[in-house]
């Protein structure tokens, strides 16, 4: 399993910029293995993407914008899906991922389960 982000180097906008560097400074913090992938760099990146994000989850208008995360080709979500899921501790179960012992996810999957 991969954790794929789709980002755009080259946005315009500072609060898509903001977005991209909070999931990938978070997943490198957290040491979660992911590919970085530029949609405005790369034409297969960027038609790779707006061809993958499920039509539920598409702008009513335009094309999809970065930061979108994929695990694999499965779709995850945008910054807004994940940044509920850092905010409720559940980032590694978001990513499809097993929380690692020791983490705020882990303990707090341990708390329901007992």
């Amino acid at each position: 399993m991969v954790i794929r982000v789709y980002i755009a180097s080259s946005s315009g906008s500072v609060a898509i910029k903001k977005q991209q560097q909070d999931v990938l400074g978070f997943l490198e913090a957290n040491k979660i293995e992911f590919e970085e992938k530029d949609i405005a760099a790369n034409e297969e990146n960027r038609k790779w993407m707006r061809e993958n994000v499920p039509e539920e989850s598409r702008p009513t208008s335009g094309n999809p914008l970065p930061p979108r995360i994929f695990n694999d080709s499965r779709y995850l979500g945008d910054y807004e899906a994940f940044f509920e899921a850092r905010e409720n501790n559940a980032v590694y179960a978001f990513l499809g991922l097993t929380a690692p012992p020791g983490s705020k996810e882990a303990e707090a999957l341990a708390k329901q389960q007992a």
